[in-house]
């Protein structure tokens, strides 16, 4: 595969044109159309089955962190106990989601995926995984790190956090800690 071409140097004072409000307001839109058309082909997954995003959301991340406590999942989800139980219910009660007691408190309940919830994961990640691979391969390696680099400006401290700590050691952003054995 041959390299992408490397950035052209940006001639004197263009540096900062991207900071002007128009420029801001196309970022912007930018993001709505995108997420969008992004999420366009889940949703219509999910509406068969009576579900929507914040289902998709909850499966992506007990996906992504099997035996991720109810804790957890809220602080990620920035959502109340409430908002997620409405969510988290039919999900168990349909068989995509498994509770068990935590190993050290009983309390605690620890999710994951069943082999119909992995199956319905992994339906709406694919739909998702072609328009992040077609948008990659045409933006190029330079294009995906600023890209990253972006959307992680975008996000809080406590986002970042939560982040870092569900990535794999080579994947974290430079000077991030790495996770605790907790």
């Amino acid at each position: 595969m041959p390299e992408a071409p490397e950035a052209k140097p940006v001639a004197a004072g263009r540096q900062l044109l991207f900071l002007r409000e128009e420029e801001l307001r196309l970022a912007q839109d930018l993001l709505f159309f995108g997420y969008r058309d992004f999420t366009a082909g889940p949703d219509a997954i999910l509406a068969e089955l009576g579900m929507g995003r914040a289902h998709h959301r909850v499966l992506h991340f007990v996906g992504r962190r099997p035996g991720i406590t109810v804790g957890e999942l809220l602080a990620i989800l920035g959502i109340t106990k409430q908002s997620l139980g409405r969510v988290l219910t039919p999900l168990v009660e349909e068989g995509y989601v498994v509770q068990a007691p935590g190993r050290n408190d009983r309390r605690q309940r620890l999710l994951s995926l069943t082999e119909k919830g992995e199956a319905m994961e992994r339906r709406l990640f694919e739909r998702q995984r072609e328009w992040v691979m077609r948008a990659y391969r045409e933006a190029g390696p330079v294009a995906v790190e600023g890209f990253r680099r972006v959307m992680r400006g975008l996000m809080g401290p406590e986002a970042r956090a939560q982040l870092d700590r569900a990535l794999p050691e080579a994947a974290r952003a430079p000077g991030a800690k790495p996770r605790s054995a907790a």
